[in-house]
């Protein structure tokens, strides 16, 4: 484990975490929660925006899958974190465990396909994975951990 000198914690900022109930009225408050991250850790107003979209494609996930279907209840736990490099957003919930990283059904090759030919779903997970520079997926104990990070500074 990478140990994190004190020049390099000064500048971290880790936000208030946000805990909302895991249900379709709390995707107003965790967009708002993204996007003064966005705008807490500089982002471009695109980058801000594919940011908030993939964030809101996988809470709505959990709400609707991870919840609604297994018919669970909990509360969804997002925190951002942002160092010189980057804003990374953390996604907790105690819903069914789901591991979008592992979800290959949309491909460059499906979105050319018509409408019609296309299997159902995944979009939402392809976007999400889409929109960030880096997804990670992890399960500890009973919580599923989503990890989105999107890189402050481009490398070009």
């Amino acid at each position: 484990m990478k140990t994190i000198t004190k020049k390099e914690q000064e500048k971290r900022s880790i936000m208030e975490p946000l805990i909302v109930s895991g249900n379709l009225d709390s995707l107003g408050k965790i967009g708002q929660y993204i996007m003064s991250a966005g705008k807490e850790a500089g982002l471009e107003k695109k980058a801000s925006y594919k940011l908030r979209l993939a964030v809101d494609e996988i809470t709505t996930n959990i709400i609707t899958h991870g919840y609604d279907e297994a018919g669970l209840a909990g509360d969804i736990s997002i925190q951002a974190e942002i160092n010189e490099q980057n804003l990374t957003v953390y996604i907790e919930d105690t819903a069914i465990p789901y591991d979008p990283t592992q979800e290959n059904t949309v491909t460059e090759e499906t979105l050319q396909q018509a409408l019609d030919k296309r299997p159902m779903g995944g979009l939402g997970v392809y976007l999400a994975k889409d929109s960030v520079d880096k997804f990670i997926y992890e399960h500890i104990g009973d919580r599923n951990r989503n990890i989105l990070i999107v890189n402050r500074t481009t490398t070009e």
